[in-house]
C-alpha cells in the first residue's frame, strides 16, 4: 500500500501542498479552520512527514545521533550502545546504529550516510586501520564527534576509553602475586589495534615490575572465539607451557575457557580482561578485569550532549576505570616443581 503524501493531504482538504506544509511546520499565517481541517486529514490518512528530507532542504540537523560500532555480535558494543541510548533518549534524540564489521571502508561509508542525513552528532568506535582526517571539516564546523573505546586516528576529538593498560597490569600482577612466573597472553588482532596494544603493554608492565623476563613465545592471538581456542591450545601444547593465562578481550577469554575445558585442565590459572556472562557458573569461577561498557556509552553521550548545549572547550579524553573481580580461576597456584 502506498504511503500517503503531502499532496494527498492537500487534495483531501482542497488546499495547496504549500498550505499543508505551513501547517505542519508552523510557518506563516493559516486560518484556524484550515489548520484544523489539515490536521484532521493528516490523522485520517495517516500521513507522516519526511523529517529527514525537510532537514536536508532547510539545512537543519536531524534529531538523531549516529553511532558506528564494529559488530553487533560482541556484547560489549551492544551494552555501550544501550548506555548511549539511555542518555540521549531523555533529551528527545534518537540513536541510529550501524556496524562497520571492523573495516575502515565500511566505517567511512556509514559515517558518510549519517552525515548525509544531517545527524545532530556522530559517535564512532573506530575500526582497525581506520583514519579520521576526513572528519576535520565537520568538526571545525561544530558537529559534535565523540569516539568510544578507541581514540580517533588523525583527528583531535573527544573520546571515552576504558583503563585498558592499568586493568591489564592489575590482572597480570594478580597472577604473579599467586606465584606464577610463566604467564601466557592471548590477544586480539590486529596487534596495532588500540585496545590490544594497551592491554598488551599492561601485561608487559606487570612482568617488568616483577622482574620477570618477557617471552614472546607465550604470546598468541585470535580475533574470534574459535581462533582464540586454537591459540590457547597452542600455548598448552608447548614443551614448557604457561602455568597461567591472561586473555585480552571477551572473545579471547571465551576461547581460553573452551580450550581449557576440552583439555580437561583445571590447573591453569586464568584472568580475563572483560567479564563474561555466567562467569560465576564456570568451574572454577572466572576471575576478570571487568570493564563498564554502559558507563563508557553514558560518558560518551554526556560529552555529546554537552557539545550540543554549546560546550566549545578543547577535546577531552575520559577514562572509565576497570575493576578486578576475584572469583577463583586467577587464584589457582602454579604446580609444585
Amino acid at each position: 500500500m502506498r504511503r500517503p503524501t503531502m499532496t494527498d493531504v492537500a487534495r483531501e482538504v482542497g488546499v495547496t501542498a504549500k498550505t499543508v506544509s505551513r501547517v505542519l511546520n508552523d510557518e506563516g499565517p493559516v486560518a484556524v479552520e484550515t489548520r484544523e481541517r489539515v490536521m484532521a486529514a493528516v490523522r485520517r490518512l495517516g500521513y507522516r512527514p519526511n523529517l529527514m528530507a525537510r532537514n536536508i532542504r532547510v539545512g537543519a540537523r536531524d534529531a538523531a545521533i549516529g553511532l558506528v560500532i564494529p559488530e553487533l555480535g560482541n556484547p560489549f558494543f551492544g551494552t555501550v550502545a544501550d548506555g548511549v541510548e539511555s542518555a540521549v533518549r531523555a533529551r528527545g534524540l534518537t540513536l541510529i546504529v550501524g556496524t562497520s564489521d571492523e573495516t575502515a571502508d565500511l566505517e567511512q561509508s556509514l559515517i558518510a550516510t549519517f552525515l548525509g542525513r544531517r545527524v545532530s552528532a556522530l559517535m564512532v568506535v573506530p575500526a582497525a586501520a581506520s583514519d579520521h582526517r576526513h572528519l576535520r571539516s565537520e568538526r571545525m564546523a561544530g558537529l559534535p564527534i565523540v569516539f568510544l573505546d578507541r581514540p580517533a586516528v588523525g583527528l583531535t576529538a573527544d573520546c571515552v576509553v576504558s583503563a585498558n593498560r592499568d586493568g591489564s597490569r592489575a590482572g597480570v600482577a594478580h597472577l604473579i602475586a599467586h606465584g606464577h612466573r610463566r604467564i601466557g597472553f592471548v590477544g586480539d588482532l590486529p596487534a596495532t589495534l588500540y585496545t590490544r596494544r594497551e592491554r598488551f603493554q599492561g601485561y608487559r608492565d606487570a612482568l617488568t615490575a616483577a622482574g620477570l623476563p618477557f617471552d614472546r613465545s607465550l604470546v598468541e592471538t585470535g580475533h574470534s572465539v574459535e581462533a582464540a581456542t586454537l591459540a590457547t591450545q597452542r600455548l598448552l601444547d608447548r614443551d614448557d607451557p604457561p602455568t597461567a593465562l591472561f586473555t585480552g578481550n571477551n572473545f579471547a577469554s571465551m576461547g581460553a575457557v573452551v580450550a581449557l575445558s576440552r583439555a580437561g585442565r583445571r590447573d591453569v590459572a586464568l584472568v580475563a580482561f572483560d567479564d563474561l556472562p555466567l562467569a560465576e557458573a564456570l568451574e572454577p569461577p572466572l576471575t576478570a578485569v571487568a570493564q563498564d561498557p554502559a558507563a563508557v556509552g553514558t560518558a560518551a553521550a554526556e560529552l555529546v550532549l554537552a557539545r550540543l548545549d554549546g560546550d566549545r572547550s578543547k577535546a577531552r579524553r575520559a577514562i572509565v576505570p576497570t575493576r578486578l573481580v576475584v572469583r577463583g580461576s586467577g587464584e589457582l597456584p602454579p604446580p609444585t616443581p
